[in-house]
């Protein structure tokens, strides 16, 4: 939502309760024809519409708006939220009641009573009401602040569906694109005369690939143990075009269970990272570790690189870093940490993210 709009909400919302305040004052001195001079009136309005009315209000409706929503009643701390609102709004009348009574008030005061008097039971009358009115302010903040977050979420999600569709079709076009499946295919046909089993084996676990990421990827989420079923098999398709059985290791620590991730959250690093690794002879020129802990899980993917043939390759790069990054902030709003260190022969990526 625009700032300006946010402002206009305020000042309407200001605007009303002062014309209501206004209003109030004028019925009580219609039916008080005692109170005759015009300038004491005046005088005694402000005095009554500044302290009494607009102070307490003011108070209560700012620490409503930015302290109680958003630490209490968004954390759906629902108890803590209804002690702290009558916590502030009586905090709040009782500033007020001090100011009104000791630093402004001349003698001249709107009664609040019909006796008059001034004394203690009109203080606890005067701190009730003030109380009342503070709460009913606290509540229309708590609703246009409830108004303007429910509209920011709907342009949020609606920002991240149309990402989420762009970056799904540049996955798409990144995954399949005509290497992968041309260099498969044909190790795969090399494969079959050889060892048919095993050329079978890697032509379903291709197939499961392209069906997961035509088919599952379609969802906000998808269980853990999905994403990382794809890794593994896309890990063993890159490791057909190698003799070198320790071309990549690939380790998990931690129970998978039942936990959620978003759909192809790791995949365009561990890509990138085979792309750019231009020696298949390496021990371990691909290191991907997944760790697994109650509160978040970790992505730790390192691949060693000749930055000299490097060079020579940047025009096929892969999934772009600045698209990635969005894509991790749309989803995660910035809960996440992704640290990025390159040497010349070392590119290392450690993602965390928090459990769904």
């Amino acid at each position: 939502m625009k700032k300006s709009f946010v402002v206009s909400l305020h000042i309407g919302f200001w605007a009303c309760y002062i014309i209501l305040i206004a209003i109030m004052l004028g019925v009580y001195y219609r039916n008080n024809p005692s109170i005759s001079d015009p300038e004491f009136r005046v005088v005694n309005a402000f005095k009554n519409i500044f302290l009494f009315a607009f102070v307490p209000s003011v108070i209560s409706f700012y620490l409503f708006y930015f302290i109680l929503f958003p630490k209490y009643l968004q954390q759906e701390k629902f108890f803590l939220a209804i002690i702290y609102a009558l916590l502030m709004s009586a905090g709040t009348a009782l500033v007020a009641y001090i100011l009104h009574r000791y630093l402004i008030e001349s003698g001249h005061v709107m009664d609040m009573d019909e006796g008059g008097k001034n004394g203690r039971s009109t203080a606890v009358r005067v701190i009730m009401v003030m109380t009342l009115i503070g709460l009913i302010c606290g509540t229309a903040a708590l609703v246009i602040k409830g108004f303007i977050t429910w509209f920011n979420e709907i342009k949020l999600k609606v920002s991240l569906k149309e990402k989420n569709y762009e970056m799904e079709m540049a996955l798409i076009k990144s995954q399949l694109d005509p290497h992968l499946l041309f260099n498969t295919i044909n190790n795969i046909d090399a494969l079959i005369l050889k060892d048919a089993v095993k050329a079978s084996n890697y032509l379903n676990k291709l197939s499961d690939i392209m069906r997961f990421i035509l088919y599952e990827t379609k969802t906000d989420q998808i269980f853990l143990s999905k994403e990382i079923e794809y890794i593994e098999k896309y890990i063993e398709l890159q490791k057909i075009r190698t003799a070198n059985v320790n071309y990549v290791h690939f380790a998990i620590t931690g129970v998978i269970g039942h936990k959620h991730i978003a759909p192809m959250v790791f995949i365009p690093f561990i890509e990138n990272a085979f792309k750019h690794t231009n020696n298949k002879k390496l021990v371990n020129a691909i290191t991907v570790n997944i760790i697994i802990t109650d509160e978040t899980v970790q992505l730790v993917c390192e691949n060693k690189f000749d930055s000299r043939k490097l060079a020579l390759q940047q025009t096929d790069s892969g999934l772009g870093d600045e698209l990635i990054k969005k894509r991790l902030n749309l989803i995660y709003g910035g809960k996440h940490c992704l640290e990025v260190h390159k040497t010349n022969e070392l590119y290392s990526v450690n993602l965390t993210i928090p459990n769904e």
